[in-house]
């Protein structure tokens, strides 16, 4: 059993001499500090090549999430996305954070766009200030997808009302991503595996 961890561990190392960035599961505090840290390892160690992160994510903490959002956007480097089995909510707006032109989607992955969720409790004063934050989280990841896409922030919002879940063809149409791709080579630059080719 701890051969486990470390054999885990060891992979995710050697993606990331390849310059690829794993997401696989909810996007949280401790894991969205790690992805910040590696993006600005490898635009320290190359500020030229691209980086590459993989989404198979349900979503998660949108502060986390914009952390790591911010950090795409702050180094000089292309960002190479890629979306393997589902980019739900967080998940979708990093997939869309990609640099245009090189936002990928597999042909069985899936894309979930919602509002942003949240409970609340403590005094009415409380909660109506939680409530106000949660609207200003809301119309900003808005803004930030109508950029990406070229929708309208109105459209984004009405469209993200309820849960909607688009196939790799309709993410393709909505503006997600670019391209859909079956095949790490035809990734641009191999998908982080053949750096050499670009």
């Amino acid at each position: 059993m701890a051969a486990e961890p470390l054999l885990a561990t060891s992979v995710f190392d050697r993606l990331l001499k390849d310059r690829i960035i794993w997401l696989g599961s909810e996007v949280r505090d401790e894991n969205a500090n790690e992805i910040c840290a590696k993006i600005l390892l490898l635009a320290a160690e190359d500020s030229e090549k691209d980086i590459y992160l993989y989404i198979n994510s349900p979503g998660g903490s949108i502060t986390a999430g914009m952390a790591i959002y911010d950090t795409m956007q702050f180094v000089p480097n292309d960002i190479v996305t890629v979306g393997i089995g589902m980019a739900a909510s967080m998940g979708q707006l990093l997939l869309t954070a990609g640099t245009k032109g090189k936002r990928y989607i597999t042909p069985n992955a899936r894309v979930l766009l919602h509002q942003p969720h949240g409970g609340f409790g403590g005094t009415s004063s409380d909660i109506q200030t939680q409530a106000q934050l949660i609207t200003s989280m809301k119309n900003r990841l808005a803004e930030i997808t109508a950029a990406q896409t070229g929708k309208s922030v109105e459209q984004i919002n009405a469209d993200g009302d309820r849960d909607r879940w688009f196939t790799a063809d309709e993410a393709l149409e909505y503006g997600f991503v670019d391209h859909i791709r079956d095949s790490a080579t035809d990734v641009v630059g191999g998908g982080g595996t053949d750096q050499d080719s670009k």
